[in-house]
């Protein structure tokens, strides 16, 4: 009873009006759009659209002839491409005050050890983002195009477009972004008690199997971009495991020290 009513009077008089939380949630949206805009102006400059284009075909053009370069088989392409990259790499930059403004938002109505475990979470969870992306950019491009240029035959010129090349790889960026949550995503479910970590030590075997169909479905059909996804994925499992023991046993540590503090003050 005593923990229930110290965390109602943590929140008491925070209530606000619903028009509030809609006034409150469209300034929350309006930052993060300026945020956006702050960081495409900035990337316009620098490298600036070209720069970019130039950057994420560094995979690719490594595994081409030295005077070959892409095409743009679209009307439109050469302006609509760059302009599709810039956006998504200025979402990508503005990531961490998009979690900002969500934390900015939520935060008022959290207990104290709620927002002692949200801020780890967002901040881990950005980086898993940036490393899984970063992940593919260094290693998944240039070992999946070699793999394919094998079995190119010398009598063709393999010079893609550059609409399809960008579409294919901002997918495995998005795929590979989203698998490295695991971590985030155990954890979160050993914190709301729909699962506990013997369950998912159980089940280490059918995700395993899941996370090969995933790969086989999100990935080109290739085998390397496969491994190269479900593997991080498999590894990321066991350490959202070891994060969920880790959180288990700080909650119980955190439960016994305030059943201490209230038998002392008893």
């Amino acid at each position: 009873m005593s923990d229930k009513s110290e965390s109602v009077d943590e929140l008491a008089g925070t209530e606000q009006p619903f028009v509030q939380h809609l006034m409150e949630l469209r300034d929350r949206m309006i930052y993060s759009i300026i945020g956006l805009a702050v960081c495409m102006a900035v990337l316009a400059v620098w490298p600036g659209p070209s720069g970019l284009i130039d950057l994420i075909a560094i995979p690719i053009r490594a595994h081409m002839p030295p005077d070959a370069r892409l095409i743009a088989v679209g009307v439109f392409s050469p302006f609509f491409v760059p302009l599709k990259v810039l956006a998504m790499a200025a979402v990508l930059l503005s990531l961490p005050w998009w979690m900002y403004q969500v934390w900015s938002f939520v935060a008022p109505g959290l207990y104290s050890h709620e927002k002692r475990f949200a801020i780890p979470l967002i901040v881990v969870g950005s980086l898993l983002a940036y490393a899984g992306i970063a992940f593919v950019q260094l290693f998944v491009l240039d070992k999946m195009f070699g793999f394919i240029q094998k079995f190119t035959p010398a009598s063709v010129a393999a010079t893609p477009d550059i609409a399809s090349y960008v579409e294919a790889i901002l997918g495995l960026y998005l795929a590979f972004g989203l698998a490295f949550q695991v971590p985030i995503v155990v954890v979160l479910l050993v914190k709301m008690g729909m699962v506990t970590v013997d369950k998912l030590k159980s089940f280490r075997g059918y995700f395993i199997v899941v996370a090969f169909i995933v790969a086989a479905v999100v990935t080109p059909p290739d085998v390397i971009s496969q491994l190269a996804l479900a593997l991080p994925m498999c590894l990321l499992y066991e350490l959202g495991i070891w994060g969920a023991q880790a959180f288990v046993k700080s909650t119980r540590a955190d439960d016994e020290a305030e059943n201490a503090e209230e038998k002392a003050s008893s």
